[in-house]
């Protein structure tokens, strides 16, 4: 039904995702905007790890 992901690429999705959720976590964005994009890479990792990428807040 999705994108399945696994072996070595998985696991290198799921550093960057957990990467991704620390940097945002520790950014100086609002709690609101956060939370969005947590839920973001969370819901769609691959695709919310490309747009936090490219749009994410910066810290």
């Amino acid at each position: 039904m999705g994108i399945e992901v696994g072996g070595f690429f998985g696991l290198i999705l799921l550093i960057l995702n957990v990467w991704a959720i620390v940097k945002v976590a520790q950014s100086h964005a609002s709690t609101g905007t956060k939370v969005l994009w947590i839920v973001l890479i969370l819901l769609l990792p691959v695709l919310g790890l490309i747009l936090w990428f490219l749009l994410g807040p910066s810290g």
